[in-house]
């Protein structure tokens, strides 16, 4: 759905048109109030506005379906009056049973037979208590329409779509109705969606003709059906898979500047060398004739790199301000906006946000990248497979007590190159430790873990005070362990 409102909504911008959006919520079962605030939510977040709709009004309101019921009854008494719908008293069973008989497979749907009913048949089934759904009357002609995307005609032979229902035994208009009419009243001229529903288009399109002889209609819209975008094992992605989840990846943290840039290369690009764009640049370039008519693939890994890309094109003060509320989610800080945390909080976050933006993917990733430096020194928790590559290293005691020696000795730790060339001094010089494993027990005692932003300047940012404490704790735990 995503997806789709945001090729939409970029075509609209490129084409200097407008972007209408309404609620369809004819189907009160399925349709909740849940379900509508979440559809803004996720429309809002990604920056995906729009010009005429809910929550902006226009003059083709209301924007909601289950409160345009009026309008829509003034539609069907003018289809019903023009020939275009007629009454169906036929059930499922009848209609299997027929086909049966005729020698057509028995699931081939509605046959036809309500057509040519005549008002005693129709008297008839009433007095048996049976209350007859509209159907709309199929042409007897093949019925074609230009489709944007494949940039072709598209034929439904005749025969093909049966006459379909457009409204309930109880009166209520089903959506196959209220879309198109909702169309046409607001003038849509442009309609790109899922391939999904390309089936239903013949049905649309035989509707907007009667609509546009009823003169409700000025227009028929162009069609355009986005390809389907498969998941794993050349599946349709469902909404059960959490990659179609939006709110997933934002809780992951997906940024939506990265999110809309990876969404638009599912059955688009920009240029074949160049997948790192922003909206505007998108806007400027897209053009539905463009979109390939293939299935996309969604590559978490992609999507990922992409949002990582993004993410260190942020200014940095941008980037330390949306990390809060993942750090704030986690416990870690007070607040979930940079501007209420307390002075220190803001202190530790700025020094430490350049350190990890070009190391991060995710948003959510700051939990693991810069929550030690927000956690009291007798909290810090190691990690197990750290530990366990700790445990490799024959001098790892030896490391961190000569290490204690000789930051007690330095005046502070301000300055980082001071503190890393005086412990090489030490440990890789003297003792002959090799580099790569030299770093290694301190960088787990600061941090908790054995991949950390740059080990001295975060021991820079929390000070020798609490760095002192952190490697003494951790010569404890290794003295415990031997």
């Amino acid at each position: 759905m995503i997806r789709t409102a945001l090729f939409n909504w970029a075509y609209a911008r490129h084409v200097g048109g407008k972007m209408v959006f309404r609620i369809e919520d004819t189907d009160a079962e399925r349709d909740s109030e849940e379900s509508y605030q979440q559809i803004i939510e996720a429309l809002t977040w990604l920056g995906v506005d729009w010009d005429e709709g809910i929550n902006v009004g226009g003059p083709h309101g209301p924007y909601r379906q289950s409160q345009r019921a009026d309008i829509y009854q003034g539609v069907i008494k003018q289809l019903v009056d023009g020939g275009y719908v007629y009454e169906s008293f036929s059930t499922p069973e009848e209609i299997e049973a027929r086909n049966v008989a005729a020698g057509r497979p028995k699931a081939m749907g509605y046959d036809g037979y309500d057509r040519t009913l005549t008002d005693e048949q129709k008297a008839a089934f009433r007095a048996e208590g049976r209350e007859p759904v509209l159907r709309m009357r199929m042409p007897d002609e093949d019925v074609s329409f230009f489709d944007l995307v494949r940039g072709e005609d598209v034929t439904f032979k005749v025969g093909t779509v049966p006459d379909y229902v457009v409204v309930r035994a109880n009166g209520q208009p089903l959506y196959t109705l209220v879309n198109p009419v909702d169309d046409a009243l607001m003038e849509i001229t442009h309609v790109l969606r899922g391939e999904d529903l390309l089936s239903s288009t013949p049905r649309q399109v035989v509707l907007y003709r009667a609509l546009l002889e009823l003169g409700i209609a000025k227009v028929m819209p162009a069609f355009g059906h986005l390809p389907y975008v498969m998941g794993e094992g050349n599946k349709k992605l469902s909404k059960r898979d959490p990659e179609s989840n939006l709110f997933h990846h934002r809780d992951r943290g997906f940024i939506p500047e990265g999110l809309m840039n990876y969404l638009a290369l599912l059955g688009w690009s920009i240029a074949p060398d160049n997948d790192i764009f922003s909206m505007e640049e998108m806007v400027a370039a897209f053009d539905v004739k463009d979109v390939l008519s293939n299935p996309a693939r969604f590559d978490l890994k992609k999507a990922e790199s992409i949002n990582a890309t993004h993410m260190r094109m942020l200014e940095i003060d941008d980037f330390k301000g949306r990390m809060v509320p993942y750090l704030n989610e986690a416990g870690l800080v007070s607040a979930a906006f940079y501007e209420e945390l307390t002075e220190r909080e803001q202190e530790i976050l700025t020094a430490a946000a350049p350190l990890v933006q070009e190391r991060m993917t995710l948003l959510g990733e700051a939990k693991g990248m810069v929550g030690f430096l927000f956690t009291a020194d007798e909290d810090l928790a190691y990690d197990e497979e750290s530990l366990a590559q700790v445990a490799k290293i024959e001098q790892r005691a030896e490391i961190v007590n000569r290490s204690i020696e000789l930051i007690e000795g330095l005046e502070s730790l301000s300055d980082p190159h001071e503190i890393q060339q005086a412990l090489r001094a030490v440990l890789v010089d003297e003792m002959g430790v090799k580099p790569r494993l030299a770093f290694t027990p301190l960088r787990v005692a600061i941090t908790g873990r054995r991949v950390s932003p740059p080990l001295f300047e975060s021991m820079e940012i929390l000070g020798k005070e609490s760095s002192l404490k952190r490697l003494r704790a951790f010569s404890e735990h290794l003295g415990a362990n031997a």
